[in-house]
């Protein structure tokens, strides 16, 4: 069974990482509307708590900082990418479907 109790400080370092994340993705690009920006803010807020720790150990890799950093400031670090990357990675893969998603032969 998963081991789910007692991790409240990377808990809270994944939550605040993805609002900060999230925060930066809706202030560096304006949202045309604010059903927009609660979209933008949930996905920011859901990735960076679902990725924040795999992101910030792959970036702690990629950047020679492993065993430089506590586990909170890595997990804080990698929920905020996750975060702010969200929404560009799910517009790149819109596009991308868009362009070859509806591509039928009219032959």
């Amino acid at each position: 069974m998963a081991d789910l109790g007692h991790d409240g400080g990377l808990l809270a370092a994944k939550i605040i990482g993805a609002a900060a994340g999230a925060w930066v993705s809706l202030v560096y690009l304006v949202p045309a509307s604010g059903r927009e920006a609660v979209s933008r803010f949930l996905t920011g807020i859901s990735c960076g708590v679902m990725f924040g720790g795999p992101a910030g150990l792959w970036l702690t890799a990629r950047l020679g900082l492993t065993g430089q950093l506590t586990a909170v400031e890595t997990t804080l670090t990698g929920a905020a990418s996750a975060s702010l990357s969200a929404w560009w990675v799910l517009g790149a893969l819109v596009r991308i479907a868009n362009r070859y998603g509806d591509r039928s032969d009219a032959s």
